[in-house]
């Protein structure tokens, strides 16, 4: 049983290596952490729930990758989830922005369809989960009435 642990501890350590990679490499160049979820989540695949990254595998190995993957989804999670109304309505105008579509089909859209509903890591907790989404439909509530009142602002002027 005592040989399986350094296993264990040497696993831990290289998926806490491959993780700080990511975060350097990648993830660091993703200032919002609405953006950031959703990147890492694009690296699960959704039936499975295993994340891919060849270089991060090449490098490490596939577990190890999908595992520091998973680990660096999470951390974005709750980091999302730390932030105020007022910065998650923010991220998603800073996310808006950079999809190049209009303001209008985004929300509405992201209304009607929820797609960050799939960008939970799985192993998020229901409660921490629910009230993201809440958060969330609250913060694009405000957005579309931010932009619906310079819409009609500028119409008037």
């Amino acid at each position: 049983m005592t040989s399986l642990m350094p296993g264990r501890c040497g696993k831990r350590m290289d998926v806490e290596e491959a993780a700080q990679d990511l975060r350097r490499r990648t993830v660091a160049g993703i200032e919002r952490p609405l953006d950031r979820l959703i990147y890492l989540s694009s690296m699960r695949d959704y039936n499975t729930g295993i994340y891919y990254h060849d270089g991060l595998a090449a490098q490490f190995s596939q577990d190890i990758a999908s595992e520091a993957l998973a680990e660096c989804h999470r951390q974005a999670f709750y980091e999302l989830l730390g932030s105020s109304l007022g910065e998650l309505v923010s991220q998603l105008e800073g996310y808006l922005a950079a999809t190049h579509t209009s303001a209008m089909v985004f929300i509405a859209v992201w209304k009607r369809l929820e797609p960050y509903r799939v960008a939970v890591p799985v192993a998020a907790d229901r409660l921490s989960t629910e009230l993201l989404f809440s958060n969330l439909k609250v913060a694009m509530a405000i957005l579309e009435e931010n932009l619906t009142s310079r819409s009609t602002g500028q119409q008037a002027a």
